[in-house]
């Protein structure tokens, strides 16, 4: 039997808990504002962060730079969240949202390739070609889609 990499594991846990957060995000957001909703998604994140400090050894002193490091991280993924609650909130169908959003990794890939001088595979680049081809049919409504109707000739 093959063993399955550490890393592989949580990665699918992350994926399964990411992918039902699309669907509990859309459906706060259509009942509250999307600042409560971001609201209590960091009230969640902060009750994990205190049973982490709690329950594990840590390591607190940091070198600065590391510190900047996870505080921008850390602000940087709030404000992605705190948006992608806007836009589901203003009316975009999480189906295309969530999954449009989930592209990231493309802007992640092209500052590794520009400022840590990362190489990519020609495979990896044909990735990258249908990731963009895929957000930009995901973000075309199709007139059935948005109620619309076109006229005959």
């Amino acid at each position: 039997m093959t063993h399955i990499p550490t890393w592989l594991f949580f990665a699918t846990i992350a994926l399964v808990f990411w992918g039902v957060t699309g669907v509990t995000q859309k459906l706060s957001t259509n009942r509250i504002s999307s600042e409560l909703s971001f609201l209590w998604f960091a009230y969640a994140m902060i009750a994990i962060a205190i049973v982490l400090a709690i329950t594990l050894p840590i390591r607190w002193h940091l070198h600065p730079l590391t510190l900047w490091l996870c505080i921008a991280g850390g602000t940087l993924n709030g404000l992605g969240a705190l948006t992608s609650f806007s836009a589901l909130e203003s009316g975009g169908k999480a189906s295309i949202v969530i999954s449009l959003i989930s592209l990231y990794p493309l802007l992640t890939v092209a500052i590794a390739v520009l400022f840590l001088h990362e190489r990519l595979a020609p495979l990896q680049i044909v990735g990258i070609v249908f990731a963009i081809a895929a957000a930009i049919l995901l973000s075309m409504e199709s007139p059935a889609a948005t109620g619309i109707s076109t006229p005959q000739p």
